[in-house]
């Protein structure tokens, strides 16, 4: 019986491990989506999205009160609507200035292809990301959560 609870222990370790190493990596690249939305494939939805990737690997490695502990659903709730209010003042900022809303005003700055070369849109794009990111967290968390025999609010 010792062998068998032995063999258990490793596997975790080589899991928490595993799921250490990777998960910088994956933070990374879900953040060079987000900023880099408005010149190439990608943005903040999609860099939103695979943030999903950072909260499994989180809960695979470490379970989920880690996790929570980690990524506070509260947190990720109060960002979201602040984000979502970023957005609507950016895209406000297209009517203060005579024109539409949601059109670009400040696409004078930088050069063509340089990370602020394309004004509000850039801008724009990342509070889609901030707001993504944390909606899908939020769903991540509460999901996890029915694994887990366990409610995101109540935490019981």
């Amino acid at each position: 019986v010792r062998m068998k609870n032995d063999n258990i222990v490793i596997k975790r370790v080589i899991q928490r491990c595993g799921c250490d190493m990777v998960l910088p990596l994956t933070l990374v690249y879900v953040f060079y989506i987000i900023l880099h939305g408005h010149l190439s494939p990608g943005g903040g939805f999609q860099g939103g999205v695979l943030m999903t990737a950072v909260l499994i690997l989180l809960y695979l490695g470490h379970g989920y009160e880690t996790t929570c502990r980690a990524l506070s659903p509260e947190f990720l709730r109060r960002t979201e609507g602040l984000a979502v209010t970023v957005y609507i003042g950016l895209a406000m900022l297209g009517v203060a200035a005579g024109a539409q809303f949601c059109q670009n005003i400040a696409f004078m700055n930088g050069n063509i292809g340089d990370l602020i070369s394309s004004g509000t849109i850039s801008w724009m794009d990342e509070a889609v990301g901030a707001n993504v990111l944390c909606g899908v967290g939020v769903l991540s968390l509460s999901m996890l959560g029915l694994l887990s025999a366990r409610d995101v609010d109540n935490r019981k």
